[in-house]
């Protein structure tokens, strides 16, 4: 296999998004309603009977209700009706038709926050419910595997670009088998319930393929015959529009520390090793998608490549590689990852999550799969420093045969 090296460069210390700014806004928020009630009065003291505070009494209300609690809300409605009344009293017009106008919107507006206060609370717990059985639904149909499968050490990942959404068209699927451990990382074409409806087709094709098929082409052969074959029962799952991208590895016991991988047009993985390089696993042949063999058909392409000990390989879908930046700048994860150390695959995981966040400042557009596997060093501890996820500077890639960049 193809492989590109990673030349490491000196660490940055840019910081990430500062949050500072959020805290801010969320803290003047929650000052503004009291603040505009106490505004108000000042502002009613200060000017003559005939100008009034009663827009920024029923300003107050308004503002709390998606904001605060019910009670909250209920007694910034009274502190604004109350101030109302109390300065009416005070210049001694209580009396007048205008301020008892005045004091029924404020009463008015007062309600009116109570009402859109509920609104909000029950369209929360709706979505809360919403989330839980997405978050269930994903369970059942992405379920995390187990932590350590054939010798290797496994950590995964689904990482919605929306906090609402839970499940989406990336897919990850680990199986001890007895050609050894056989793994896929997918990103089906869409969003929503077809998505959802092919990676469902994709993850029972694998697991019953992974475990039959004595070859890894094989594997991918199967995946391509049932998307074809769902193509015809289900609208959705279009042969050409509904295509699928994948990655498909293989860990055979018994041949030593290699890896077995097909790439049906996805994103290479990562093979980061244990002094801090990154290899990129690049296909020495390029590949249709998955569900994309109306328009061609070749034989799939293996290629092995050495997995030493102590090694991780990092699998991902484009929700990691196309993260942008506020600037546009897409997120590179082998230079990231360069020259850093984790304890094991879930410390990776954990640290490269992080880094997406701050390099996207939390505004991610696509749903983002990851699985990483590692080969535990035989008689060393199985915890490492960890360094800290930080752009390198310089020239990252180094093409193949050219160690030193030239």
């Amino acid at each position: 296999m193809a492989r590109a090296a990673v030349r490491r460069g000196p660490g940055d210390d840019t910081p990430g998004p500062d949050p500072g700014p959020y805290r801010g806004a969320r803290t003047f928020i929650r000052a503004l309603p009291p603040l505009l009630i106490v505004g108000g009065v000042l502002y009613d003291l200060a000017t003559p009977p005939t100008f009034t505070a009663a827009p920024l009494f029923s300003a107050a209300p308004l503002i709390a209700a998606p904001f605060f609690s019910t009670l909250i809300t209920l007694l910034t409605g009274v502190a604004a009706v109350l101030a109302s009344i109390g300065l009416h009293f005070y210049n001694g017009t209580v009396d007048e038709i205008p301020s008892l106008t005045e004091t029924l919107t404020v009463v008015t507006v007062a309600a009116l926050g109570l009402l859109i206060n509920r609104v909000v609370r029950r369209s929360g717990e709706r979505l809360a419910s919403a989330r839980e059985i997405a978050e269930t639904a994903q369970r059942a149909v992405l379920p995390a595997p187990a932590g350590r499968i054939g010798g290797l050490r496994i950590a995964a990942r689904y990482e919605a670009a929306r906090a609402d959404a839970f499940i989406g068209g990336d897919l990850f699927a680990v199986q001890d088998t007895p050609h050894g451990v056989r793994l896929v990382v997918g990103d089906v074409r869409g969003k929503g319930l077809e998505a959802v409806e092919a990676v469902t087709v994709l993850i029972g094709a694998f697991r019953e393929a992974a475990e039959q098929e004595a070859s890894l082409e094989g594997v991918a052969a199967r995946l391509d015959r049932a998307l074809a074959r769902e193509a015809t029962r289900r609208e959705g799952l279009d042969a050409v529009e509904g295509f699928t991208t994948a990655v498909l590895a293989e860990f055979p016991g018994g041949h030593g520390g290699v890896v077995r991988v097909v790439n049906r047009g996805h994103p290479e993985p990562l093979l980061l090793y244990e002094d801090g390089g990154v290899a990129l696993l690049r296909p020495s042949e390029a590949a249709l998608p998955l569900g994309m063999g109306d328009l061609a058909a070749w034989p799939d392409r293996v290629d092995e490549t050495p997995f030493p000990a102590g090694a991780t390989l990092l699998f991902y879908t484009d929700g990691l590689s196309e993260a942008r930046d506020a600037g546009g700048v897409f997120y590179d994860p082998a230079v990231r990852l360069v020259g850093r150390l984790f304890p094991g695959p879930e410390e990776l995981l954990d640290a490269l999550v992080a880094d997406v966040r701050r390099h996207t400042g939390g505004d991610s557009t696509d749903d983002m799969a990851l699985l990483a596997v590692s080969r535990p060093a035989v008689g060393r501890p199985e915890s490492r420093r960890t360094m800290p996820v930080v752009p390198p500077e310089g020239p990252p890639i180094v093409p193949p045969g050219d160690p030193e960049g030239s």
